[in-house]
């Protein structure tokens, strides 16, 4: 094995296993709350708390430390409409001539359309890359490994910092989303993975009653 640096690992008090399932159980039930919304308000969200989220996301593993993942926070209102043009406009094919029957099927109890109007109302639009080269040093121009892996978790990090601030997201994904690359003036480079909606649920907010369905422990996990 190469040579190289480390410094003491951080971060890991000793704790009691009767602590670390308390600690658990409490991660649980409050990401059990968690539910994706498509009705927002549009109730301003502090900066500061959306910069710690991010944050969070960027302390996800990724291949080879390269943190292969770009954010987008788009605020301007022209940016958005721009975006919520677009993605109708590929949601309106999704739904008309894309999408397998049996798609739209499972869809149905959701009750999902080509509607995005959260795309202008929510005050929280990220649109999440992934980029092909860089590394972990600004101004890297590396391969990147395991980019859609990283990306993810950085992702999932992102919404449970987002849900732990009391924040409601929605994660959408029009196919394509390249427009996003241009309308983000981002690289050629950079390949969009989700754009990420978040904010305070609109007063009256309501979710689909198959979402709360979710499996159970034996169907989702085995010790082998």
């Amino acid at each position: 094995m190469r040579d190289h640096s480390c410094q003491p690992l951080t971060g890991y008090d000793p704790i009691d296993d009767r602590e670390g399932l308390a600690r658990a159980a409490a991660f649980r039930a409050l990401m059990a709350g968690r539910r994706t919304v498509r009705e927002f308000s549009d109730r301003p969200v502090p900066r500061a708390i959306v910069e710690q989220a991010l944050l969070t996301a960027g302390s996800a593993p990724s291949g080879a430390n390269h943190q292969p993942w770009f954010f987008s926070v788009i605020e301007s209102a022209d940016a958005r409409a721009r975006i919520r043009a677009a993605a109708e406009a590929e949601e309106q094919e999704f739904y008309a001539t894309k999408a397998p029957q049996e798609w739209l099927d499972a869809l149905a109890p959701l009750g999902t359309d080509p509607e995005k109007g959260f795309l202008e109302v929510a005050p929280v639009l990220i649109a999440i890359f992934g980029q092909k080269r860089g590394g972990p040093n600004p101004g890297d121009d590396r391969k990147n490994y395991y980019v859609p892996e990283s990306v993810g978790i950085a992702t999932g990090l992102l919404i449970a910092a987002l849900h732990s601030a009391g924040l409601a997201t929605l994660t959408h994904t029009p196919a394509p989303m390249s427009f996003l690359v241009d309308i983000c003036g981002r690289p050629a480079g950079e390949k969009p993975f989700l754009l990420l909606v978040a904010g305070h649920p609109a007063a009256g907010a309501t979710v689909p009653t198959a979402a709360l369905n979710k499996k159970p422990l034996d169907a989702i996990a085995a010790w082998i």
